[in-house]
């Protein structure tokens, strides 16, 4: 029997259909109900690989017709190390029973199993014998890990996308691709100014000025301020923000503060009288009287700035007067501080009829944004804190208890000192013992600022020529391979700091540096992974690998619509992030299995994310972790940010939904659509009401659509419970009973999100293998290639004795060829 290529017309992975494709398809199933004159057809499922390709695939993928460039006649699979390109695609289709497409005849899932293993066997056995560990771009440092080393070699916390432009993702979604990672002229202006003014604010530089650590903290506009907003906010209080900032020096400080407006420029919620209470570290510097002033005559209710007031005054006040004079001069020491500002709550009962909070331009004209008409509460917009004046002294930071691990009595010991103090933090910077050189070259910039302002003033110069070395911005692991082919092992310290930059994104620190020779060891290499995992620096992997595996990205510039989906605000986008990160790295530090990402019945909420999946008792803005019905929400594919971000504006997506398991959460991305393909009507054919089930019916109706929709469409109806920010439904957007059935081609059949954790629970191992991908192209900094595919496999091998625990997939990438090994060129 044959099949039509399903890189040209089938499922996930292949090309787009076009009409000679779909000719070739009724051809090929032509070809297997009717069999040439002399042609035996297959009685019986084929034992052997060529068998297997003989039989189903090689009626058009051959020599003549070569369908999507692919010829599978001529293969050598006694010797598949010169193909292991090629096989590689085939196993990939095979393990996700991709081919033959979508009706057509097929083998059954024993007879797939059997040859994806045999040809699995066979490139894994040429992979030993010769294996490629490929070669990564030189790269630099992305926006996070600049950030994070800095923090760590210097002891102070900076937000490298303050300084630095953002990283460009590769199409993985990742920002560590050396491809994707540029250095243009623009980037090193932007390391030049950094490492100036990051160095001055580490050693603690009395010349410093205000403007070098002014920083304005802005609040977004849709966040209601409506109840306690941070833990470091006082109980009782309501709205505000808490912000961690870096004072520099011992001195005075100016905090200086404006409230929210209207698209008019009108602050809102002055009606009332209202105390906010600014503090530092808990402690109240001052307190604000505002709004509820008499003698006024307002505008009338939700017409300010459209009616004019009969009171110029009320109108001076409304505009430039409400938060003019909110300064507060105060003095601080220098170090992080959390510095707080809030409202005191007001406990009453409102009255009226409660409507749905405003949006759009309703909201920007209107001074009430309560859920009750005509009344309002103010809210902070931006906390500008500007300093230091008069600045005393450096004071007692961490920074400078890291830096200054000596402190010179007299003049004579201050080289020597500077010798130390330079020699330490060179080493953690570039990864690597210092040579005489490098001392050298530190020494002459301390010598050139200990010239112009002593001591200090030369540590800090040769701190700040340390900050854009390259060997500090640039992971730089020199080539030893006998040839462009041949591996070679990563010596101990460019192991250390592939390990550190994975777990960690930051550089390795003393203990992984000391223990650095004992990695190649498996039980030196687990013992570095459970320390590293169990330490608070891998929150990074959390951040930078599961977010950007999971597009979560995305979910920062979704917009769900206004009208369709009046709840949706920026209470609910954050509560939908941060569930999710608590919820990752609740799995990581317990260690579970990674198929628990899938099945977990507990999440972490607070009040606000709780009322919207319908959840009873919680109360409060603090997240804690709670127990679900695994009926209708369980595991990552019940989250909101998840669901959010896979949704249109408007309405769910099983299309998109689909496309983003299939990419994921099973490996297998669909190919782009075709440009000419017609967008999905919005109602049905007769022009009544039509759920997207029924209009994507229609849509599939075309050949070009249905060999990708046949695969992407089922998945997406399994999760059309919920809507398009991830509450619960039972109609769907039609007003019928929602459908949540899906059938995939070779009789796959689940329904709603249970049904579809069952399904992926019984590819368990596929799951595992696409998390594995992501896992190890994240740790090398590069896209896998085919000659990588025998290393996942063997992670994912192991990882299924210890039940797919997360520490056991980290570490065999960690012990992996691609991880340890480099090529010299690929």
């Amino acid at each position: 029997m044959a099949h039509v290529a399903q890189a040209a017309c089938g499922p996930p992975g292949g090309g787009r259909v076009a009409w000679p494709c779909a000719l070739l398809a009724i051809g090929a199933l032509f070809a297997t109900v009717l069999p040439a004159a002399g042609a035996q057809a297959p009685v019986a499922e084929p034992g052997t690989p060529r068998a297997f390709l003989d039989a189903w695939c090689v009626a058009c993928h051959n020599d003549r017709t070569r369908t999507a460039g692919l010829s599978l006649s001529g293969l050598n699979l006694g010797d598949p190390s010169g193909e292991a390109e090629v096989l590689e695609r085939v196993v990939r289709k095979l393990r996700a029973y991709a081919m033959p497409p979508a009706g057509a005849p097929r083998p059954g899932r024993v007879a797939y199993d059997r040859v994806a293993s045999d040809l699995e066997e066979a490139l894994d056995r040429a992979a030993t014998a010769r294996p490629d560990a490929g070669s990564p771009t030189l790269r630099r440092l992305n926006v996070a890990e600049y950030g994070n080393a800095v923090r760590d070699l210097l002891g102070i916390d900076v937000d490298g996308g303050a300084w630095l432009p953002a990283d460009e993702p590769n199409a993985n979604g990742f920002t560590g691709d050396g491809d994707a990672l540029s250095a243009s002229p623009a980037l090193l202006e932007a390391y030049l100014a950094a490492a100036r003014t990051i160095s001055r604010l580490a050693v603690g530089d009395l010349t410093i000025g205000p403007a070098a650590s002014a920083r304005t903290y802005r609040v977004p506009k849709l966040r209601f301020q409506d109840a306690r907003m941070d833990d470091a906010l006082p109980f009782g209080s309501r709205g505000g923000v808490a912000v961690r900032h870096h004072f520099p020096l011992d001195g005075e400080y100016v905090l200086s503060l404006r409230l929210q407006r209207t698209g008019y420029d009108y602050v809102r919620g002055l009606t009332d009288r209202h105390a906010m209470e600014v503090r530092l570290d808990g402690e109240r510097l001052r307190t604000f009287q505002l709004g509820g002033e008499t003698g006024w005559r307002a505008a009338p209710a939700s017409y300010s700035g459209n009616i004019f007031s009969a009171d110029p005054e009320w109108e001076e006040y409304m505009v430039r007067g409400a938060d003019a004079a909110l300064e507060v001069r105060f003095p601080a020491r220098a170090g992080l501080h959390v510095v707080g500002v809030s409202f005191v709550r007001q406990r009453y009962e409102q009255e009226g009829v409660a409507q749905p909070p405003l949006r759009g331009f309703a909201f920007e004209i209107n001074e009430s944004v309560s859920s009750f008409a005509g009344t309002s509460d103010p809210a902070v917009a931006t906390v500008t804190i500007g300093g230091p004046w008069g600045p005393t002294s450096v004071g007692d930071t961490p920074s400078r208890r890291r830096i200054f691990v000596c402190r010179p009595s007299v003049s004579s010991e201050e080289r020597a000192c500077a010798e130390r103090i330079l020699s330490r933090l060179g080493k953690q910077a570039f990864r690597r013992d210092l040579h005489a050189g490098d001392i050298g070259l530190l020494l002459e910039f301390f010598e050139s600022g200990r010239a112009q302002g002593g001591f200090e003033r030369g540590v800090q110069l040769a701190i700040q020529r340390l900050l854009v070395d390259p060997e500090f911005l640039f992971r730089i692991e020199p080539s030893s391979g006998v040839d462009g082919r041949d591996p070679a092992r990563l010596s101990d310290r460019d192991l250390a700091s592939r390990l550190s930059l994975f777990l960690w994104s930051s550089n390795p620190d003393d203990a992984l540096m000391a223990a650095r020779s004992s990695l190649r060891e498996p039980s030196g290499l687990a013992r570095q992974v459970r320390r590293m995992l169990a330490d608070d620096r891998s929150a990074a992997l959390v951040q930078n690998f599961a977010t950007q595996w999971l597009g979560l990205a995305r979910l920062a510039g979704a917009a769900p619509d206004p009208t369709a989906f009046p709840d949706f605000e920026e209470n609910l986008r954050e509560a939908f992030s941060e569930e999710t990160r608590l919820f990752l790295t609740s799995q990581l530090r317990e260690d579970r299995s990674v198929l628990e990402l899938l099945t977990a019945d507990y999440t972490f909420v607070n009040e606000r994310l709780a009322a919207h999946y319908g959840i009873p008792n919680v109360r409060g803005s603090r997240f804690r972790r709670v127990p679900l019905d695994a009926r209708q929400r369980s595991g990552l594919l019940g989250h909101g940010s998840i669901l959010t971000i896979t949704s249109y504006a408007t309405r769910t997506s099983p299309v998109v939904r689909g496309k983003w398991l299939l990419d994921n959460l099973l490996g297998t991305p669909p190919s782009p659509p075709p440009p000419d393909v017609p967008a999905l009507r919005d109602i049905g054919e007769n022009g009544e009401p039509a759920s997207v089930r029924e209009r994507l019916e229609q849509h599939r109706r075309n050949p070009a659509c249905a060999s990708c929709h046949v695969w992407m469409d089922p998945l997406g109806f399994a999760l059309e419970h919920f809507d398009a920010v991830g509450a619960w439904r039972a109609a769907a957007e039609s007003g019928g009973p929602v459908d949540a059935s899906g059938v995939l081609p070779g009789s796959a059949e689940f329904e709603g999100l249970r049904g579809l954790q069952g399904f992926l629970l019984d590819r368990r191992a596929q799951f595992v293998r696409a998390l594995v991908e992501k896992l190890l192209a994240y740790a090398i900094g590069r896209d896998l290639r085919h000659y990588d595919m025998p290393a996942v496999r063997r992670i994912v091998r192991a990882a299924a004795r210890e039940n797919y625990r997360w520490s056991s997939l980290i570490q065999g990438v960690a012990a992996s060829v691609p991880f340890q090994m480099r090529s010299s060129g690929s």
